[in-house]
């Protein structure tokens, strides 16, 4: 199931730069640093998880200034059970994280508000693509791989800011929210701060 998800992120992302071959689109890289959470009633502040994302870009001018940029990111996301204290089946004192890693989908509006500075926003349709348990933090270490807990397909939302030098690199901070809930019934949404650098062509 999870490999049809993403075989769908991809035509998504190639299907949209193949309908726009004839206008003039530009093609990058990224790759940054996230720092993770759940929200919601069922979770008292869970630690943050530092991960990665990285992957591809298309930047499709659509209008003066306003462009549409399609991506496909992978994204590492989850928690940290460190600072739970809970009275649920996530109760631990150990340092645990909960990673759950998707394949991204972004599909952006990007609005040029000075030369280079730009503001971006739009949907993103996000596939979980590893979920487990890492235990490597306690004495006993080791990976628990879960099945069927998280729900393979996320609608959520992005928002950031990203500064493009005329050379082609730019940096980039953006937040992503999952509308869609992490575990089915239980009121937890992904919270991602995202922040990077990429590249141009």
């Amino acid at each position: 199931m999870k490999k049809t998800f993403l075989v769908i992120a991809i035509a998504i992302f190639g299907g949209t730069i193949s309908a726009s071959a004839q206008e003039s689109w530009n093609f990058g890289i990224k790759g940054g640093l996230n720092f993770s959470t759940v929200t919601g009633d069922y979770f008292d502040n869970p630690s943050s998880r530092t991960g990665l994302n990285f992957g591809l870009l298309a930047e499709i001018p659509v209008a003066n200034r306003v462009s549409i940029q399609p991506e496909v990111l992978y994204s590492a996301q989850g928690y940290d059970f460190a600072s739970i204290d809970e009275d649920n089946i996530f109760d631990t004192d150990d340092n645990i994280e909960y990673q759950l890693d998707y394949i991204q989908v972004p599909v952006l509006a990007k609005i040029y508000v000075l030369d280079g500075l730009s503001v971006q926003a739009g949907p993103s349709f996000n596939f979980n693509v590893n979920e487990e348990i890492d235990y490597s933090p306690t004495e006993n270490g080791g990976d628990v791989e879960l099945d069927g807990l998280v729900n393979d397909f996320e609608f959520g939302g992005a928002a950031g800011l990203e500064y493009k030098l005329n050379n082609g690199f730019f940096i980039q901070g953006r937040y992503t929210y999952g509308f869609t809930e992490v575990f089915e019934g239980s009121d937890a949404h992904n919270s991602v701060w995202q922040a990077g650098i990429g590249y141009q062509f």
